[in-house]
């Protein structure tokens, strides 16, 4: 399914959450090549990734954003126009006065940090004002996730199974509960820019 904006659908939100896993990390990097500058909403990234404290991941990204992206920390509070990376080996929370929680409990979905457990944190505070953006990966986490963002009044993004380089993810969240966009993969960079335009057009 191709992407269509819908005009008026894409308003209130203060947050996106994006999370990937095997074959997203491309995905992810076209987003932040494309994204303009004047971005007005807040930007969270769970991303499957080693269990050591390598900042690798974090360079990488910024050598493609013309925002800087940091990896989020305990107690940092979370401000529009700023993209944040969940750590390695941790957990992300969010915490009720919208600052960060980095929790070392066990794996979910054999990962930590795990998708469906920022999801569900992050859809608890902000409700209607989250967006959830799911892509490609081989297990079904952030399915519950997608579905806790649905039944709390977010917004749902799931990247085109059709496209995905692995589709086992988005597939497991359009599997779990009914997304309000299914994006080919090439559409994604402008999805993006558009949530963030239709916040500063409010």
């Amino acid at each position: 399914m191709r992407y269509i904006r819908e005009a008026g659908n894409l308003k209130g939100i203060e947050v996106l959450v994006i999370g990937g896993s095997a074959g997203s990390i491309d995905v992810i990097l076209k987003i932040l090549q494309d994204l303009k500058k004047d971005l007005s909403i807040a930007i969270i990234i769970i991303v499957h990734r080693k269990s050591t404290s390598d900042s690798s991941l974090t360079k990488l990204f910024n050598r493609r954003s013309a925002i800087e992206i940091t990896e989020a920390n305990e107690k940092e509070e979370i401000l529009p126009g700023r993209i944040y990376l969940a750590p390695a080996n941790y957990h992300l929370l969010i915490e009720r006065d919208r600052t960060f929680s980095l929790d070392y409990s066990e794996k979910v979905q054999y990962s930590r940090p795990s998708i469906d457990v920022t999801f569900v944190s992050a859809a608890e505070i902000y409700e209607q004002s989250l967006a959830g953006l799911l892509l490609s990966g081989a297990n079904s986490d952030g399915a519950e996730g997608i579905l806790t963002i649905a039944n709390t009044g977010g917004l749902t993004i799931v990247e085109s199974p059709e496209t995905a380089e692995v589709d086992f993810m988005p597939k497991a969240a359009i599997f779990k509960t009914v997304v309000d966009h299914v994006i080919e993969t090439d559409y994604l960079p402008r999805f993006v820019n558009d949530l963030s335009a239709a916040q500063l057009s409010e």
